[in-house]
């Protein structure tokens, strides 16, 4: 470890942000997932720095300790992308190495894409990218999964919201194991039962699995309450923009990511299988990306990759790295 996680808050494009880095040198960003904040990424501050680089992982607006604006419409991957601008300028520097996420990885692919004078190279675990505009939206989802699918259920404003926030504990228990590699439903998708919510198709762990505590539960919990009934609203609004990121971003169709690029995904993800398999996954990254450096599939891994194999998620990183100029 390399001095300690420092915490502060930038106000970026009219919202405040909540910080968190380690360590001196070129900046990493490392944006999260959802239902995340920046301790997803607790594992990397001290590798990273060690290592000689800056990291730096914001709580995304909408999130955690930042703020949560009100309007549905003030999530677009227009806005996330600005906020990434915002905070490489913010924290002083002039380019980035970005990785992300989940939805993170929607991020970070998506702003090297829009701006690749300050994207130096770009790194996406789990999510692949799907260019312009990010997740597949609902008119797609709904035909191929049903009115059940998660993603379509998350549309409805108040719905999820009101569920996932009832009991905070719960919820993080049972999604961050329920998706995990641990979880024997890990690969299904997500599917909401008739006049169910979402947790009642992830399932209560006998008990945690190894890369997850009751600590680091209660961290995420202790973050999110701060918004109360509205824990779960900000980031539920990046879904429900889904469609609207479509049509703005439609003057990019055919763009492709020009930085250099590394991929990593846990052949028991979801997202991994919803892509057709590590095999399909690995050839819509390099199609997106025709610079990727590397493509790694993990065995046994689910959907939080960066929590689940923090060891072989860091080596990687630190491997991209130093293949990219400028690396101290």
């Amino acid at each position: 470890m390399v001095g300690t996680v420092q915490h502060t808050f930038v106000t970026v494009n009219g919202v405040r942000l909540h910080v968190a880095e380690q360590g001196e040198g070129p900046l990493v960003l490392l944006l999260h997932g959802f239902p995340e904040s920046w301790y997803s990424w607790r594992h990397q501050f001290g590798s990273l720095a060690a290592a000689g680089y800056r990291a730096a992982a914001p709580d995304q607006r909408g999130y955690a300790r930042s703020d949560q604006p009100e309007a549905v419409e003030a999530y677009t991957l227009l806005h996330l992308a600005g906020d990434v601008i915002g905070l490489v300028d913010a924290l002083g520097e002039e380019s980035v190495v970005l990785a992300g996420h989940d939805w993170g990885a929607f991020v970070a692919w998506v702003t090297a894409m829009l701006r690749p004078d300050v994207v130096r190279a770009v790194a996406g675990l789990s999510v692949p990218p799907v260019l312009p505009g990010g997740m597949s939206p609902p008119s797609i989802t709904r035909k191929r999964f049903g009115d059940g699918f998660y993603q379509v259920v998350f549309q409805e404003p108040g719905v999820a919201d009101a569920a996932l926030a009832r009991d905070p504990q719960t919820t993080f228990r049972r999604i961050l194991y329920g998706a995990s590699g641990d979880s024997p439903s890990s690969t299904s998708p997500w599917m909401v039962p008739d006049r169910g919510t979402l947790l009642d198709f992830m399932p209560e762990p006998e008990q945690l699995p190894g890369w997850l505590t009751h600590d680091d539960i209660e961290v995420f919990v202790g973050d999110y309450v701060r918004h109360g009934d509205r824990a779960f609203t900000g980031g539920l609004n990046w879904y429900r923009n889904t469609e609207r990121n479509w049509e703005l971003l439609a003057a990019f169709r055919g763009r492709r990511i020009e930085a250099p690029a590394l991929y990593i995904g846990g052949d028991r993800d979801m997202v991994v299988g919803l892509s057709g398999g590590p095999d399909a996954t690995l050839k819509k990254v390099e199609q997106a990306a025709p610079q990727l450096l590397r493509g790694v599939i993990l065995p046994g891994c689910g959907h939080w990759t960066q929590q689940e194999r923090p060891d072989e998620v860091n080596r990687e990183l630190l491997d991209f790295l130093a293949q990219l100029p400028g690396t101290p």
